[in-house]
């Protein structure tokens, strides 16, 4: 039985954890799309759905909550100024997690996390390079 278990360890300590589900998170609301492994794509989405929903009551104490984990000023300003707004009506679900081909130098499993809503450009900001 499974009954109890929070969360997955990734095989880490838990301050390492955390930084990394902080770091993950900080480039998900950046790029708003991610590349990872299955592992870390499942722990990063209850963690990341849960910013984002005190991202949409935009506050003093939900900035300070969300700065808190982010440790990035520019992120927590677009969480709250472009994404959270995106999921205004929306309660929940907020992240998708797409299975891709197995890594090749180790077969380990990935998957993309991106926002349901995403914007158009691709959300990468970077050039197109054309």
């Amino acid at each position: 039985m499974r009954h109890r278990w929070g969360h997955k360890k990734l095989g880490r300590t838990s301050e390492h954890r955390l930084a990394t589900l902080n770091n993950m998170a900080i480039a998900l609301f950046r790029h708003e799309r991610i590349e990872t492994t299955l592992g870390k794509a499942k722990a990063l989405r209850p963690y990341a759905e849960k910013l984002i929903s005190r991202a949409r009551q935009d506050s003093v104490h939900s900035r300070r909550i969300v700065a808190r984990a982010l440790k990035d000023r520019g992120v927590v300003k677009h969480l709250f100024d472009e994404i959270a707004p995106r999921f205004a009506q929306r309660p929940g679900g907020y992240l998708r997690i797409v299975r891709t081909t197995p890594r090749r130098g180790d077969g380990a499993e990935m998957a993309i996390v991106e926002l349901v809503e995403r914007r158009e450009d691709g959300g990468s900001g970077k050039g197109s390079g054309a």
